[in-house]
């Protein structure tokens, strides 16, 4: 991969980037997740944990099968503000 090729789309993070991370010594999906929001997109890992996983696997040495995948929490279904208004309307009778 060359430099800039991109891992996650969502955050727009390149290979660059999480080998950095690595280098300063953060070795879990989890700890990279939470410093550089990898995986919180609306693809929620699909690519790009697999190919951070495998780059911690060739810099700490251990195979990607003892290398734990974050934590994964359902996404948050995407809601529009009409129906939150309606909602409250509705448990108000109308009040604001």
């Amino acid at each position: 991969m060359s430099g800039d090729s991109i891992v996650c789309r969502c955050s727009d993070l390149d290979i660059n980037e999480i080998r950095g991370y690595i280098d300063q010594g953060y070795t879990t999906v989890e700890e990279i997740k939470r410093l550089a929001r990898l995986g919180m997109g609306p693809c929620q890992g699909r690519n790009c944990i697999p190919i951070v996983m495998r780059e911690l696997s060739i810099a700490t040495g251990k195979p990607i099968s003892e290398i734990a995948a974050a934590v994964s929490r359902p996404p948050a279904k995407a809601i529009k503000l009409g129906e939150i208004v309606r909602a409250f309307e509705e448990e108000t009778g109308g009040a604001k």
